[in-house]
């Protein structure tokens, strides 16, 4: 796997030369857009919609609206005015328990790899696993200021991008539930339908069976065969949430992890 960037990782007075790798891949399907008398692929232009005359990428400019009609036009070097100084340094400046971060902080992964002094790397790795605590991170890369965890995977380090403060949307801004208090029955039923369905995590259950579909089509079709789609069948709603649960309960027993 190739390295997308190289960085030097400082903890305090420790700094480690490292490589950062993606942890995740684009397997989705990309289509091009085509002309469709003779599937020659269409060049996009931006148009002016006044005079109908393409305009040249040299006369474009960018800029939010700030109301209808209503354009802020900044000079091409004002945005890089306040762009952050380049730097190549990871920088750790606390530590937190791991629940302290909520699943919804988490934008993107990646992991580190050594780039030299690998018995420190590994060592900073088993560390940071036996202590069951995340670091706090900070970098620049690519013109861009991140902000992240630095956590420990499969006896390596990960660094897990995080979103910005006003970015993440907190659970006590959404509306209150209304209607009837969970009765007691219910609340059971949930529980034991919790307990079923506990088991191992499986990562190859994690299909999408939507880009199998896709790809199993294109495939067909470059051999010149129809592929039929059978969609299926939605659930039908119900108000019951007893039903719904025992429903449930009974699907979970019939797949044999009750």
């Amino acid at each position: 796997m190739r390295a997308i960037w190289k960085a030097s990782l400082r903890l305090s007075d420790l700094e480690l030369p490292v490589k950062l790798y993606a942890a995740v891949e684009d397997r989705g399907v990309h289509f091009r857009l085509l002309h469709a008398k003779d599937h020659v692929p269409v060049v996009q232009r931006m148009i002016d919609p006044v005079t109908g005359r393409a305009i040249a990428r040299e006369d474009q400019r960018r800029g939010p609206e700030l109301e209808p009609g209503v354009f802020v036009v900044p000079s091409d070097e004002e945005p890089r005015e306040g762009a952050p100084a380049p730097s190549s340094t990871i920088e750790v400046t606390h530590c937190v328990p791991r629940h302290a971060i909520d699943l919804a902080w988490y934008s993107r992964p990646y992991v580190l790899g050594p780039d030299g002094r690998e018995e420190q790397y590994f060592a900073l790795a088993q560390a940071r696993a036996k202590a069951g605590r995340v670091g706090v991170a900070r970098w620049v890369m690519r013109g861009t200021r991140y902000a992240g965890a630095l956590a420990p995977r499969e006896g390596r380090l990960a660094l897990l991008s995080l979103q910005p403060a006003d970015a993440v949307v907190s659970t006590e801004q959404l509306a209150r539930p209304e209607g009837p208090a969970v009765r007691r029955g219910e609340r059971e039923l949930a529980q034991r339908l919790v307990a079923a369905l506990d088991a191992p995590f499986e990562p190859t259950l994690l299909k999408d069976d939507h880009r199998a579909r896709v790809l199993e089509l294109i495939e067909a079709k470059a051999k010149g065969r129809k592929l039929r789609v059978r969609p299926a069948a939605a659930p039908k709603p119900t108000q019951d949430l007893a039903r719904a649960l025992r429903e449930s309960l009974k699907a979970a027993r019939e797949r044999g992890v009750a």
